[in-house]
């Protein structure tokens, strides 16, 4: 297995442990930061992650704009920092990804990441502007490999190196919920990303599939301080929970905060998917829970639809499917992505989402926010 003259890391794909370890730890503005090293810690990071090798920070930019519990917030970026470097992991590189819909670069600002790198002196890559090279699988994809039929390609620059995953506790209008597993769609995939939305779950199998190839760790650190209901990864109504989930097992991780949120993890088609094929544990019962007891938390949340969404899934899983080439890989796709920037940047956020923000500035998450 390789990609060109470039060696991948093998792990054991079909393969996991009888019991998935996540951390679920409370917090508060006061003491996030520390709490973060204690969800890592609690959930063994240091036995994942090789001090010895380059890690990656992978940052979660759902929009460019900020707006609670979208975007990897700036605390948990500097919780996952002051922890590693605590504990004499001295190689760190933020890494971004921008989309058809979002400026990472300006994102990168708007959500204080880049004030936060600026602090520790990191400095952050930007996988659009970076070399991506031919991948070739061990085993076989359930999807990627027909979509895209020139091949994969993938960043040069993660092959071979750590990863954590920095994603929230959010919904997602086409995946339930999205977390850690979802936060490699961004990194793995480029700007024809939008061309496996009709099979969206099984793509994230594939992912995480590759992730266990190229990566000798994987581990996620998720933020549910503020966490998003409704029809994310933008549109949401936010909620103040005060919780850091960590774990080793992206598909556990991801169970986890699926349940808390109130849904079954096991209905959601890539926790199961991934669950089936080995590549972790979906199942709670199999999971071993350290820290808070969440067994009767249940967040009630729900998914939903914007006005984009429903047009999307009409040509994804709708009547509009046999137009679904002509529409999105086509010269009239750009037409997609203004009208998605239309309703999401010039009408949501200026009539609905400003004064929500406004509510969540005055919450000590606002407060600490606007500190950095």
């Amino acid at each position: 297995m390789g990609t060109g003259s470039l060696q991948t890391v093998e792990q054991a794909p079909g393969k996991r442990t009888l019991k998935s370890k996540v951390a679920v730890v409370k917090t508060c503005p006061r003491t996030v930061l520390d709490d973060v090293g204690t969800a890592m810690r609690l959930a063994g990071y240091q036995s994942v992650l090789s001090r010895d090798i380059e890690t990656l920070l992978k940052i979660n930019i759902s929009w460019q704009h900020y707006y609670p519990a979208c975007s990897t917030s700036p605390w948990q970026l500097d919780g996952v920092i002051r922890t590693l470097k605590q504990d004499g992991y001295t190689d760190l590189i933020p890494t971004h990804n921008g989309t058809v819909v979002v400026d990472a670069k300006e994102g990168e600002v708007k959500n204080k990441h880049k004030a936060v790198e600026d602090l520790h002196d990191l400095h952050g890559i930007h996988l659009e502007d970076v070399e991506w090279v031919p991948f070739e699988p061990e085993g076989e994809f359930l999807v990627l490999d027909k979509i895209y039929g020139d091949g994969i390609h993938i960043p040069k620059p993660l092959i071979g190196k750590n990863i954590v995953h920095l994603p929230t506790m959010k919904t997602h209008v086409f995946t339930t919920i999205t977390g850690a597993m979802k936060n490699a769609f961004g990194g793995l995939l480029n700007f024809q990303r939008h061309w496996t939305h009709s099979v969206i779950h099984e793509t994230l199998v594939d992912l995480l599939r590759i992730q266990k190839q190229i990566h000798p760790g994987v581990f996620a650190v998720t933020d549910g301080t503020f966490a998003g209901s409704g029809p994310g990864p933008r549109a949401m109504e936010w909620h103040e929970k005060n919780v850091i989930l960590a774990g080793e097992d992206q598909v556990s991780v991801d169970a986890v905060s699926a349940r808390m949120m109130g849904f079954d993890p096991m209905s959601i088609k890539f926790i199961r998917l991934a669950h089936e094929a080995g590549l972790g544990c979906g199942e709670i019962s199999d999971i071993e829970i350290v820290g808070e007891d969440i067994s009767n938390v249940d967040w009630g949340f729900q998914n939903g639809n914007t006005f984009a969404s429903k047009g999307q899934k009409l040509i994804y899983w709708g009547p509009l499917k046999p137009l679904e080439n002509a529409l999105l890989r086509s010269p009239i796709t750009p037409w997609a992505y203004f009208a998605s920037n239309l309703y999401h940047n010039e009408y949501w956020l200026r009539f609905i989402g400003k004064k929500r923000i406004e509510k969540a500035m005055k919450t000590g998450w606002g407060a600490l926010f606007q500190s950095y």
